[in-house]
C-alpha cells in the first residue's frame, strides 16, 4: 500500500502501473484517505477505516473529475471525525439511499396502516391525493422541511380554502411523520410539521330548534330515500356520530337492557349507548331484510350507506334550513341534554367523548342552564326584593 502526500498536482500525474489494473495511493496526512488509480485513467477518492466492530468499511467520496481534490479532503477530514466520534459513514450513507418517498411510504406503509383501525377514511383519503402527494409524493422523507409544510398550508388559504382546511396540511404531515418515526422509517427523524403554528378557527356549533326539526321531519319523511327518515330520527334520539349508525349491526343492539354496544368508536374504545323508550319503540319497526346484519342498510345493496349527501341537503332545502350538516344532529342532541339540566359530565359520556375537554364547547349552554335556573328560583319565592328601599342616609 504505496504512501503519499497527496495534493490536487500528485493526483494530476499519479497514474496506475504497467501491467496492474489499479493501485491505491493513501495519504499521509489523513489516515484512510486513499485515490484510486486505475488503469483507464479514471481516478476516485475513498475513506478507509474500522468500524466500531473493527470491520475494514470503505466510504467512496467521488470521483476525481467530479470531486476537486480540496473537496474531497475536506470531506475526507469530516468523514474521519465522524469515524473517531464512533460513528459509520458507510452504515450512514447506506441509510439515506434507503430513506422512502412520501409516495412509497404513504402506499407500502402509511395507507395500510390507516386502514388497519379507520374504518371510515374517505375524507382522508381524498385529502391526501388531491393536496398531500401532488405536492410533496415525489419528495423523500428527510428533504421536506418546516418551512414546506408553512408554504403549503399558505397556499391554500391563498387558493381560498378555509383556514381548518388549511390546518389538515399540517395536521396530516405531522401525524404521518409520528407514524413513520414509531415503524423506524429512515428519514422522519425530525418531524417537519413539528412547531408549525395552525390558524385560528372559530367553532361552528348549529343547533335545531324545535321548529326546525319539525320542518325537517316533514322533509324527511316524503324523501325519495327510505330510510333518511329513520337515519335522521335516530341521530337526533342519540347523539352517536353519523358512520356509528350507519355501520350498527343488530347483534350490537339489546332491546331488553335498551343499551347499544358500539364495538370500535372513534375513541379506540368501545361504549354504550343507552336507548330511550322512543328509539326503542322505532327500533322495533324498523324495516328488516333476511340475512342483512346491518341496522340502517341502503335497501339495493343491503350494506351500509357510504353516505346520503343529495337527499339530505334536498330534505334540508325543503325544509327551509340552512347550513345545517348531518353532524349538528349531535350537537342539537347535546344542546337538549344541557338545556334539560344536564352536566357537562352526563353530556361528555352520552356523546362518547374520550374528555370532557371536547364537550366544553357545550358550556356555554350549560352557563345559560344555571342563569334559568338561578332566574327560576327566585320567581318560586312569589315575590320580588328588588323593590327594597334604600336604607335612609344617616347623619
Amino acid at each position: 500500500m504505496p504512501k503519499a502526500t497527496l495534493d490536487a498536482a500528485f493526483i494530476r500525474s499519479a497514474t496506475c502501473p504497467e501491467g496492474k489494473k489499479r493501485i491505491e495511493f493513501f495519504d499521509t496526512n489523513i489516515t484512510g484517505f486513499t485515490i484510486e488509480v486505475r488503469m483507464t485513467g479514471g481516478k476516485t477518492y475513498y475513506l478507509r477505516y474500522r468500524d466500531q466492530y473493527q470491520r475494514l468499511r470503505q466510504h467512496k467520496i467521488g470521483d476525481a473529475k467530479s470531486v476537486s481534490f480540496e473537496k474531497a479532503r475536506s470531506a475526507a477530514e469530516r468523514l474521519r471525525s465522524q469515524v473517531v466520534l464512533g460513528e459509520n459513514p458507510a452504515e450512514t450513507k447506506k441509510l439515506k439511499r434507503s430513506v422512502p418517498t412520501i409516495a412509497d411510504f404513504y402506499q407500502d406503509t402509511y395507507l395500510p396502516y390507516l386502514q388497519s383501525y379507520r374504518r371510515n377514511m374517505q375524507s382522508d383519503f381524498s385529502f391526501h391525493h388531491t393536496h398531500l402527494l401532488p405536492r410533496f409524493g415525489s419528495k423523500h422523507l428527510d428533504e421536506i422541511t418546516q418551512q414546506d409544510v408553512i408554504n403549503a398550508q399558505q397556499s391554500m388559504c391563498h387558493a381560498g380554502y378555509a383556514p381548518g382546511t388549511a390546518n389538515k396540511f399540517v395536521v396530516q404531515i405531522r401525524y404521518m411523520y409520528n407514524v413513520a418515526k414509531k415503524r423506524g422509517i429512515p428519514g422522519a427523524e425530525t418531524n417537519p410539521a413539528s412547531g408549525v403554528k395552525q390558524y385560528s378557527v372559530e367553532g361552528r356549533e348549529r343547533f335545531l330548534s324545535q321548529d326546525e326539526i319539525q320542518r325537517l321531519r316533514g322533509a324527511v319523511e316524503k324523501s325519495m330515500n327510505v330510510q333518511l327518515k329513520y337515519i335522521v330520527a335516530l341521530l337526533l334520539m342519540l347523539g352517536c356520530r353519523k358512520r356509528e349508525l350507519l355501520n350498527a349491526k343488530w347483534e350490537h343492539i339489546d332491546i331488553d337492557r335498551r343499551t347499544w354496544k358500539i364495538p370500535l368508536s372513534k375513541s379506540g374504545k368501545m361504549r354504550h349507548v343507552p336507548l330511550s323508550t322512543d328509539a326503542i319503540d322505532l327500533l322495533k319497526v324498523l324495516p328488516r331484510w333476511k340475512g342483512c346484519p346491518y341496522v340502517l342498510p341502503n335497501p339495493k345493496t343491503l350494506k351500509p350507506y357510504v353516505d346520503f349527501h343529495e337527499p339530505w341537503h334536498t330534505a334540508c332545502r325543503k325544509a327551509g334550513l340552512k347550513n345545517v350538516r348531518i353532524h349538528d344532529l349531535r350537537h342539537t342532541f347535546a344542546s337538549n341534554l344541557v338545556n334539560a339540566g344536564h352536566s357537562l359530565f352526563v353530556v361528555s359520556r352520552a356523546l362518547g367523548h374520550a374528555n370532557i375537554v371536547q364537550t366544553a364547547r357545550y358550556s356555554h349552554l350549560a352557563d345559560d342552564t344555571l342563569l334559568a335556573a338561578a332566574d327560576a328560583a327566585a320567581n318560586a319565592m312569589g315575590n320580588t326584593w328588588s323593590d327594597l328601599k334604600k336604607p335612609s342616609a344617616q347623619s
